[in-house]
């Protein structure tokens, strides 16, 4: 479960890091003063090599297959089972009253 969970954040964080890019792109086109698109152009870049760095890691770990779309398939199909295993789980107490689950205080004694 650690490795999936790992996989599953670093996911997580690539598709944030896919929405940074996209949307410095967009404030870059909306910028009008120099100084602030050379700010964003550099962001732009940082951004890029970010995404650049957590896909290399996803590929190297075989977390992340882009080029074989079958292997990125059955992935991503391991990944939904586990997604419904885990919403089928029992997290919590079907009773949620918090009645008796504290001390008594000490009027109550």
């Amino acid at each position: 479960m650690p490795e999936m969970a790992d996989m599953t954040f670093a996911m997580d964080f690539l598709i944030r890091a896919k929405e940074g890019v996209r949307n410095t792109a967009i404030a870059l086109t909306e910028t009008v003063t120099p100084e602030a698109r050379a700010v964003l152009r550099k962001q732009l870049h940082q951004g890029i090599a970010l995404h650049q760095e957590i896909a290399e890691l996803m590929i190297r770990k075989k977390w992340f297959h882009p080029y074989e779309l079958n292997e990125q398939y059955q992935l991503d199909q391991l990944s939904a089972m586990n997604t419904v295993q885990i919403g089928q789980m029992m997290l919590f107490p079907e009773d949620t009253s918090r009645k008796g689950m504290f001390d008594r205080t000490p009027d109550e004694a």
